[in-house]
C-alpha cells in the first residue's frame, strides 16, 4: 500500500501541530481573582452604609471667661527715673517693696516693663532682677519695637 505524498504531508502536519503548545491564555486565575474582588466588594459596601446611633452626653455651657489680669506698668525713663503705673517711685527700696507686694498676691499681676529710648541698660537689668527676686513670673518687655533698626 503506497500512500500518496499528500497523505504523508497531511499526517506530518498533524503530528507537528499536535506537538506544539496551544497558544490560549489560561483565564482560570483571572476569573478567580475577579470573583474574590467581587466577594470583597459585596461584603464591604454594606458596612460603609450602616450608621450607628449614639446617645452622647450634652456638655454643660462653657464657663464665662476669667477676668483679665491686673497689669502693672513699670516705665524706665532716661536719668534712671522709674515709675509704677505712671507714678514715680522714690528709690530702689520702694520699688522692691511694691514688687514684693505684687508677688505676694494670690493671682500675680502681669508686669510690663517699658524702657524709654535713652534709658540705661543697667537700670533695666536691675528692675528685671528685682522683679525676679520678688517671685513675679509674668514679666514682659513692652515697647521694644522702638529700638529696632529699620535700615536693614
Amino acid at each position: 500500500m503506497s500512500t500518496s505524498p499528500l497523505k504523508k504531508a497531511a499526517r506530518a502536519r498533524r503530528q507537528v501541530t499536535t506537538a506544539l503548545p496551544v497558544p490560549d491564555i489560561n483565564t482560570t486565575p483571572l476569573i478567580d481573582v475577579m470573583l474574590v474582588l467581587l466577594v470583597m466588594l459585596i461584603i464591604t459596601i454594606p458596612v460603609q452604609l450602616h450608621s450607628v446611633n449614639l446617645n452622647l452626653p450634652i456638655a454643660p455651657p462653657a464657663a464665662p471667661p476669667p477676668a483679665p489680669p491686673e497689669v502693672v506698668r513699670i516705665d524706665i525713663a532716661p536719668g534712671d527715673i522709674v515709675s509704677w503705673n505712671g507714678e514715680a517711685v522714690a528709690d530702689d527700696a520702694a520699688l522692691r517693696e511694691r514688687l514684693a507686694a505684687a508677688g505676694a498676691q494670690g493671682t500675680q499681676p502681669e508686669v510690663h516693663v517699658r524702657p524709654q529710648p535713652g534709658a540705661r541698660y543697667d537700670r533695666f537689668a536691675a528692675v528685671m532682677t528685682a522683679a525676679n527676686q520678688a517671685g513675679l513670673t509674668k514679666l514682659g518687655v513692652v515697647g521694644s519695637e522702638q529700638f529696632l533698626d529699620d535700615s536693614q
